[in-house]
């Protein structure tokens, strides 16, 4: 592997586990103390796919069937996600309560206007632009990829 891609594979890896662990640490709001960030990726994913089974979920958020039950059950309790039963009685669907969905909408906010700021103070605007656009590729090929 080149040396370059092996560095990029590296530093993204570094910037989204050191990257969670500041904005967790940085951003004081009530609702990253109510919900782990676990939780709250799952809530994303749900509101992202719209309806989405919990086989996929595991498989999105790599864990065991187990632990996304469990993140399930928290949820459900919160009133956040609610489970649409579809025509298949073998298939449950998850989607967000407008509870949840009002729930994603304020930390995307919160987490927007702290990277914001972040951002602001440390990148140039012509560099969000070429991180934008790299990332738009990555996200394109990605899809490709049928990951």
């Amino acid at each position: 592997m080149d040396g370059r891609i092996k560095e990029a594979v590296d530093l993204f890896q570094e910037v989204l586990v050191y990257g969670t662990e500041r904005v967790i640490k940085s951003v004081d709001h009530p609702l990253w103390k109510e919900y782990s960030p676990e939780q709250i990726q799952m809530l994303k994913l749900i509101g992202s796919e719209k309806q989405i089974t919990s086989a996929r979920l595991a498989v999105l958020q790599a864990v065991h069937k187990s632990a996304i039950s469990s993140r399930i059950k928290k949820l459900l309790q919160k009133d956040v996600i609610q489970v649409v039963q579809t025509t298949d009685k073998r298939e449950k669907l998850l989607e967000l309560t407008d509870k949840g969905q009002a729930i994603i909408e304020e930390l995307d906010q919160v987490l927007a206007d702290y990277l914001e700021k972040l951002l602001s103070e440390n990148i140039a605007d012509e560099e969000i632009e070429q991180f934008l656009t790299i990332f738009r590729k990555l996200k394109t090929i990605i899809k490709m990829d049928g990951v």
